[in-house]
């Protein structure tokens, strides 16, 4: 039995798995937000460890075991929050800074004036923003007494240390930090220099699957066999291990990753290149687009016009039509994401005439949801050299079959669904049965199942008249906020 601690943004979950990585037990609590100031974000450290605790210890009650019935645990978690404890008391010294968390945005703005970017681009294969860690370990080191005698690390690491003592991260959150070389594997000297951190004050970093230390926690004396960041590891869950292969994480955002095999790509534009996960000596790179809103949009629907009371109502309020009737709505809510990276587009909805009803809405947002997707992935190949060869789709989202199927028309691709939803718990399962020699790579393929495969069935023209008449709706959304700012 294996037991994955998945530690998200607003909560945490664990889960059991067995040895056919079917769920035998599960734990799930939510924790604190806090905002102290506009823009700011920040978690409880010590809450989150004792509400990982918590339900780590539901989810081993539910397998009807304790930690002697373990044979590794295997964590992922919020990637960019940043973490600073003494060293000596092992207490967190302030709030967990979180990946949302925009306050060193001016600072972040400074840095890309003098033209440090394209080091962090060059070293990193992230963009100079303050939604990566770097730029919240220097606040921290400014702001905070005790700071200068610290550890920092990202969630994964902070958990690791309060289950083993050690101080580690893996490759695949330490590239999420604006700190790590991915090429070389190792801190970066001069990215920590210009952050003015200590690379002694950061975790070792390590294989993702690799026996990182021991617990005694729940009981026995259980390794801690595993970690990736979540997006990393529902890409692996998703047993994604061939270059081309890629998955989607439809959420209030969505998150996608192709895998681009032992060699890190140049990013291209509006795309970052991150360490998927490192097994023994070798490393598996990826790229990764970002799409600020998707399932937002509905919620907006729902919660901002009242057109729908649940979610669930849009699938058949678009199956109703026979068409979109040329109406598009671009979800450009915060701007839009990969690959446009504008922050000052703005939402648009376009082709509206007299007949336009709730249905015809509803259907734009989820078109939305497939038409960005389309963007990531395209924008991703492009970059990679790499054409898509499926996609694998988890998340809130894939419940909607309309869309799941949309999606494939557009994209031209199959999207399979797997048939364990919890694909990121799952990955973190996965990565230390392979640090444990409990699972091979082979093994993890042979288990992975699609629950549906929806493939594309739709005429060749009309997928291309939909996906120009999107470009030219992204075209009257972007820049519209341009004429707030002074």
């Amino acid at each position: 039995m294996i037991l994955a601690i998945d530690q998200g943004t607003t909560g945490s979950t664990s889960f059991v798995f067995d040895g056919e990585g079917r769920i035998a037990g599960r734990g799930y609590a939510e924790f604190n937000q806090h905002f102290p100031k506009p823009g700011w974000v920040e978690h409880d450290a010590e809450e989150i460890w004792q509400v990982t605790r918590t339900v780590a210890a539901r989810a081993l009650s539910g397998a009807g075991i304790d930690g002697t019935g373990l044979d590794a645990i295997g964590i992922t978690n919020q990637r960019e929050t940043v973490v600073a404890w003494d060293r000596e008391t092992g207490k967190a010294i302030h709030h967990a800074l979180v990946w949302q968390d925009r306050r060193t945005a001016g600072r972040c703005a400074e840095l890309k004036e003098a033209g440090h970017e394209a080091l962090v681009r060059e070293r990193t294969g992230l963009v100079l923003d303050p939604y990566f860690s770097a730029s919240k370990i220097e606040w921290l080191m400014k702001n905070v007494e005790g700071a200068d005698r610290a550890c920092f690390g990202t969630i994964d690491s902070w958990l690791t240390y309060r289950l083993t003592g050690r101080h580690v991260t893996d490759y695949s959150n330490a590239s999420r930090t604006m700190l790590f070389d991915i090429h070389r594997l190792q801190w970066d000297p001069d990215l920590c220099e210009l952050f003015g951190v200590d690379p002694a004050s950061l975790p070792e970093a390590l294989p993702s699957a690799h026996i990182f230390g021991s617990t005694s926690e729940f009981g026995g004396e259980v390794p801690v066999a595993g970690i990736a960041g979540d997006q990393q590891a529902a890409l692996f869950g998703q047993a994604c291990f061939e270059p081309g292969e890629a998955k989607n994480t439809y959420g209030t955002g969505s998150f996608v990753l192709q895998n681009t095999g032992g060699t890190a790509p140049e990013p291209g534009p509006g795309l970052v290149s991150t360490i998927g996960w490192g097994i023994g000596d070798e490393v598996t790179y990826a790229l990764e687009a970002s799409v600020f809103v998707t399932g937002a949009a509905i919620q907006w629907l729902r919660d901002g016009l009242g057109l729908i009371t649940e979610a669930a109502e849009t699938e058949e309020l678009a199956a109703s039509l026979d068409g979109n009737d040329e109406v598009y709505f671009v979800p450009a809510l915060t701007g839009l994401g990969s690959p446009y990276w504008d922050p000052y587009a703005r939402g648009t909805i376009v082709g509206l005439t007299r007949g336009t009803g709730r249905a015809h809405i509803a259907r734009a947002a989820l078109e939305a949801i497939a038409f960005q997707t389309v963007d990531a992935v395209r924008a991703q190949e492009l970059a990679s050299g790499k054409p898509l060869v499926g996609l694998k789709a988890d998340g809130g989202a894939v419940s909607n079959h309309w869309l799941m199927q949309f999606q494939a028309d557009v994209l031209d691709a199959p999207v399979a669904l797997s048939e364990i939803p919890e694909t990121t718990a799952l990955g973190a399962a996965y990565m230390a049965g392979v640090g444990t020699g409990f699972w091979s790579l082979g093994d993890i393929s042979s288990m992975w199942k699609a629950s549906r495969v929806f493939e594309p069935d739709m005429d060749a023209s009309h997928r291309e008249h939909l996906l120009e008449q999107w470009s030219l709706a992204v075209g009257k959304s972007r820049g519209w906020a341009l004429g707030d700012v002074e």
